[in-house]
């Protein structure tokens, strides 16, 4: 370049980050060829809505990449003469053999699925319905259980997510009895990056994860300067330019929560 020029805009343009590298596929794509298959409630047929159906656990599976054991459950088609195999997310004391019935005139027991309009205040649940026939939404993860506090008058149930968080659904949305299997998998500690590295191999590209703050300029917003700060408030637009997405995006606030009273009401939304 002469003197007095400015360079061009390409030049002048800094790396692709890794924030914006993932999602495009190449080296993040998630590990699935292994998997078992997506876990879902039954389709919702004519037997759940007025009656029941049974089914038989055939087998107790494990799925790479995901804490919680999974049930092959095998139930009659009602419709033609052959046998339909359904995968569930295996409940707390399912056993090979046992016989799990879905529909709105189950028994309440754990591993059973019904709607939630039909159970008592207090009851444990898991891989609950977000909408009606959606197959299962909240409540999947190992150890992870929601609970209906009340039946509401409008055809509503309120339940309490994993979270601690509030959440008002139909009364028809189905639920698993119980709580998922699986649980107290991170009571042990990792202890080594070994255990880390398989872990998240059948996951997805996502260990190690290098620090913002130990890149270079070129690399990160937070990247570069004498001490590994930094330099600028973490907090970014919603609207932000991809290459600037970084940090705490489109905070509502920041900081710890404190004071039982605040953290109540945020949980409670």
């Amino acid at each position: 370049l002469c003197a007095g020029q400015e360079a061009p805009a390409a030049a002048r343009m800094g790396r692709v980050i890794r924030a914006q590298r993932k999602g495009r596929g190449s080296v993040f794509k998630s590990h699935t060829h292994h998997r078992k298959g997506a876990a879902k409630l039954r389709s919702l047929d004519f037997a759940e809505r007025e009656g029941y159906i049974k089914g038989v656990v055939a087998d107790i599976i494990h799925d790479p990449g995901r804490g919680a054991p999974l049930a092959r459950v095998q139930f009659r088609n009602p419709y033609k003469y052959r046998k339909a195999h359904e995968t569930f997310i295996a409940s707390e004391g399912m056993y090979t053999g046992q016989s799990i019935y879905c529909g709105k005139k189950a028994e309440l027991v754990p591993g059973n699925v019904m709607p939630v309009g039909e159970m008592p205040p207090g009851t444990i649940i898991c891989n609950v319905e977000h909408k009606p026939a959606d197959r299962g939404s909240f409540a999947r993860a190992s150890g992870d259980f929601a609970q209906v506090i009340n039946i509401l008058e409008n055809g509503k149930v309120r339940i309490r997510l994993p979270s601690g968080m509030k959440k008002t659904i139909h009364q028809k949305c189905r639920a698993q009895i119980g709580i998922v299997a699986g649980g107290g998998r991170i009571d042990k500690p990792l202890l080594k990056a070994g255990r880390a590295y398989h872990k998240y191999k059948v996951k997805r590209n996502c260990w190690p994860k290098v620090r913002g703050v130990a890149m270079n300029p070129v690399e990160h917003p937070h990247g570069g300067g004498n001490h590994q700060h930094i330099g600028h408030p973490s907090t970014t637009k919603r609207l932000s330019s991809p290459g600037q997405k970084v940090g705490l995006i489109a905070a509502r606030r920041t900081g710890r929560l404190r004071g039982q009273k605040s953290f109540q009401k945020l949980k409670e939304g």
